[in-house]
């Protein structure tokens, strides 16, 4: 009978980890053997309001990335897990995570899941070394409108050139007519 609550609470762990998993952009798996809880706390407030940090048993985080039709991650679940759900820009977050991995060495990065597939260690460094997507759209924006400008300026050449070509003919209309007159 002490076993029935137990595996209710599993299941309902279970449950919630695969809606998390399903849920979110990103998820990535850390090992945070050594860690205090303070920096543990210091970790889940730097990666802000999007992003939760979850420790979970490897068995039922596994059991849940299968109900959520994750694979590829099996190996990944050894040693003290926790999970990095991202909800928001996974961009932030992986930063958030390598930078606290730079400061504290004793957080460890595994890999992850991103847009439904298995990413390695590397490709979560690899998304942290993007820039964010509000430098990208900012970036974005200054291209269309340098190249907005370049049109205008294009549109605007025959019609300054004309003018320019109409002035320099009354120019040398009016030093006609000043010769002349002389």
């Amino acid at each position: 009978m002490a076993d029935k609550p137990i595996r209710a609470d599993k299941a309902t762990a279970v449950a919630e980890l695969t809606e998390s998993f399903r849920t979110s952009g990103a998820a990535v798996l850390t090992e945070y053997r050594g860690l205090t809880v303070s920096q543990l706390t210091q970790l889940r407030r730097s990666l802000g309001k999007e992003t939760t940090y979850t420790v979970a048993k490897n068995t039922l985080a596994k059991r849940a990335a299968t109900e959520a039709g994750i694979s590829g991650l099996d190996e990944l679940f050894t040693g003290p897990t926790a999970l990095t759900f991202v909800s928001g820009d996974v961009v932030e977050a992986a930063k958030g995570l390598r930078d606290f991995a730079k400061a504290n060495p004793k957080l460890v990065i595994k890999g992850g899941v991103f847009e439904g597939r298995a990413i390695s260690a590397a490709e979560v460094t690899k998304l942290a070394d993007l820039e964010s997507r509000e430098v990208l759209l900012a970036k974005l924006a200054g291209a269309m409108k340098g190249n907005l400008s370049k049109a205008a300026a294009l549109f605007q050449a025959p019609l300054s050139k004309a003018a320019r070509a109409a002035a320099a003919l009354a120019d040398k209309k009016r030093e006609q007519e000043g010769a002349e007159a002389a």
